[in-house]
């Protein structure tokens, strides 16, 4: 036996292990209607809406023509709706029927218990053992992407909001200095968003990898056809792993399927790593005012983008 051969052999052996564990080939995954690629679509589309066929063949490195029956019998099912993008009608933005929604958080419940049906009998320090061997694993099979491509971006579940509110006044303490002030501007600000949240006109995206949360992006309805971004944010130890484009990218791709013509937001000049990135995505600034808040002199800046 060659020196490959064993390990080959080994991990055959454990993918047999967890795909019986988890169901995979269950004709319906988890006991629902769904398979487990149907479930699996749902899932994306319901952390970014709006998304098109082409987004799910990269993310999932699927056979475009496997993703489309899919897509058609989700479709038929009433569980997904398709809009032309009025922008170019080459593309075709997905979205999930409240049906669809419905479905997929039933899939999500499933998938929870089961996972915490799993974990259940093991003790803490053998859950740790857990997580670092898959960590690992990822790392030594996904190459220098593995931590990147762990991270999911989704829409915004009861209790986010509150951890937005808590990681900017710590971090903002942490690196400006910017004091209990700003936490409370940030939570009225979220207060504000969720008081006048509306699904069709408003969105908020978390990053997450492994139940735990990166980075956060908001954007709500301003006048006319303008929205603004709000609560942009990644943490210190998830920087430069591309989550903050990723959340961008999924903020711009809402505004475009809701009909925003113009995106607007407020930073302050010192804030030079999301300055930076703002400028990238094509924003540019349209108004500056010195002022004093949170104990310090500052220049606040409004920028824009023209979608």
């Amino acid at each position: 036996m060659s020196t490959i051969e064993a390990p080959v052999a080994r991990i055959r052996e454990f993918n047999r292990f967890y795909t019986r564990l988890i169901g995979v080939l269950d004709e319906h995954h988890l006991d629902g209607p769904l398979g487990i690629a149907e479930a699996r679509i749902l899932y994306e589309i319901s952390g970014q809406p709006g998304m098109t066929a082409a987004d799910l063949c990269r993310t999932l490195e699927m056979d475009a023509g496997y993703v489309s029956r899919i897509l058609r019998a989700l479709k038929k099912r009433g569980l997904l709706a398709r809009k032309r993008s009025e922008s170019d009608a080459r593309r075709t933005h997905l979205n999930l029927t409240r049906s669809g929604r419905e479905a997929f958080a039933e899939i999500d419940a499933r998938t929870r218990l089961r996972m915490e049906e799993l974990l259940q009998p093991l003790a803490p320090p053998q859950r740790d053992r857990l997580l670092r061997s898959l960590r690992e694993v990822q790392t030594l099979l996904g190459g220098g992407n593995a931590e990147e491509a762990a991270v999911r971006i989704r829409t915004h579940q009861p209790g986010d909001l509150g951890w937005i509110v808590h990681r900017h006044a710590v971090l903002y303490e942490q690196e400006y200095g910017w004091g209990i002030d700003f936490e409370r501007v940030v939570a009225e600000i979220a207060a504000q968003f969720l008081g006048r949240f509306d699904p069709q006109s408003d969105g908020c995206w978390i990053a997450e990898r492994g139940g735990e949360r990166l980075g956060s992006i908001a954007l709500a309805r301003e006048e006319g056809d303008a929205a603004r971004l709000r609560l942009f944010l990644v943490e210190p130890d998830a920087r430069g792993l591309g989550i903050g484009w990723r959340l961008i990218d999924a903020c711009h791709a809402f505004a475009r399927q809701a009909g925003y013509r113009r995106i607007i937001l407020w930073t302050q000049s010192n804030l030079l790593a999301a300055r930076h990135m703002y400028r990238k995505a094509g924003y540019h600034i349209i108004s500056e005012l010195p002022h004093n808040s949170f104990g310090q002199n500052l220049i606040a800046e409004t920028w824009a983008l023209e979608l």
